[in-house]
């Protein structure tokens, strides 16, 4: 039988806090979802506004939080370039402020708390694949490193609760995750590329499109960020989450025009600065801790994904 857990997620009203909040709430959690709107909707979570054990609260992470919790999983922070390169000194202060309160939260209430770091910490890498290891290779002071280092300095603050207050921290460091609710305009490549197909659009690569990610369904994250906060104390990460499987973004391109059954057309543009050759990551920390690897392939997670985007148009 699950015990029932108060669990708070900022960002909870965006991509990847809606899928979680659902998944929590499902299994019968006390969930307090805190979302400042920037990115997130009420849209994201209007299924959940009705049930029992849901409840929404307007909030900023830059600001402190005072209410009473078992669990907080920290998603607040915008993960996109549109969105974080928008206002650049508030995505730092949302992924350094915002970890500085919410590690406060826990250190007063002993609550167990997670951290939603990124690959971006990994910067351009010179290591392939991506093991938890691997310092980075990451320009502290280009257009992304709002992002960046933001993350990274928000992982030394974990890490530093840990050893010097004894938190009970997992850090997750999450790699190219895609499906339904994704914001259609938030400039990641998969909704990019699944928006331009439905329009008949021009399908806009940047670079050659050599430059390969890994893509993971949502889903299979979601799996991830339970299995991690299951783990026992002496866990803390950091542990890759994403699909070892690699693609090129002209691969990934091809792929959606078939699914969709687009005339879109392929037009290269020039290589945003900063922006890494090759990602993938080495998942066998989460494969020997956790238990857990995705198990949806891209075709058939991109079917999910361009069925929600088709029903927005």
């Amino acid at each position: 039988m699950h015990l029932r857990k108060r669990v708070l997620v900022t960002g909870g009203a965006g991509f990847l806090g809606s899928h979680l909040c659902q998944r929590l709430v499902e299994r019968g959690d006390d969930v307090l979802c805190a979302d400042n709107f920037f990115t997130g909707t009420k849209d994201n979570i209007i299924d959940l506004t009705d049930k029992p054990n849901f409840e929404l609260m307007r909030h900023d992470v830059t600001f402190p939080l005072y209410v009473e919790v078992d669990e907080i999983y920290n998603l607040a922070c915008p993960a996109s370039p549109v969105h974080y390169q928008h206002d650049p000194v508030q995505t730092t202060k949302t992924s350094v402020h915002g970890a500085i309160n919410m590690l406060g939260l826990a250190k007063r209430t002993g609550a167990k708390i997670f951290q939603a770091s990124t690959s971006e910490v990994y910067g351009d890498p010179q290591i392939h694949p991506q093991p938890e290891s691997y310092w980075g290779h990451v320009n502290p002071v280009g257009e992304r490193s709002c992002y960046d280092e933001g993350k990274r300095c928000a992982e030394t603050l974990f890490f530093d609760y840990h050893r010097q207050h004894g938190l009970n921290i997992k850090v997750a460091r999450i790699f190219n995750t895609y499906g339904p609710k994704m914001h259609p305009n938030d400039g990641r490549v998969v909704s990019n590329f699944i928006m331009q197909a439905l329009r008949g659009d021009a399908i806009t690569i940047f670079g050659d499109g050599d430059q390969s990610r890994s893509f993971c369904y949502v889903d299979d994250l979601i799996d991830g960020f339970l299995a991690l906060m299951d783990t026992d104390d002496a866990v803390t990460g950091p542990v890759n989450l994403g699909n070892p499987n690699e693609f090129t973004i002209l691969e990934l391109a091809e792929k959606v025009i078939a699914l969709t059954g687009s005339k879109s057309e392929l037009v290269n543009n020039p290589l945003p600065s900063d922006d890494p050759l090759q990602r993938q990551p080495n998942i066998d920390a989460a494969k020997a801790l956790l238990g857990w690897e995705p198990g949806i392939q891209l075709e058939e997670g991109l079917k999910s994904t361009i069925d929600y985007f088709s029903r927005m148009l």
